[in-house]
């Protein structure tokens, strides 16, 4: 699985963590332990910033603001 999360991020680019958790039909939690395992050998990163929505509140679940890059 962590290969196929590799291939997902590389292909898009950017993803969401809800998208993740949808699509690999995992908990948030489990999901974030194999984006870990990514984040440790440089190959995809956390977004540090609040998603472009338009009201810069950073209030939203953190599904919705939990943004991964690929930077392999």
């Amino acid at each position: 699985m962590l290969v196929e999360l590799r291939n997902y991020v590389l292909e898009r680019g950017r993803v969401s963590l809800r998208d993740l958790v949808w699509h690999f039909q995992v908990e948030p939690e489990a999901m974030r332990g194999m984006l870990e395992h990514w984040m440790r050998k440089g190959k995809i990163q956390r977004e540090a910033s609040c998603p472009p929505c338009g009201s810069g509140c950073c209030n939203c679940a953190s599904e919705l603001t939990e943004f991964y890059l690929w930077c392999g």
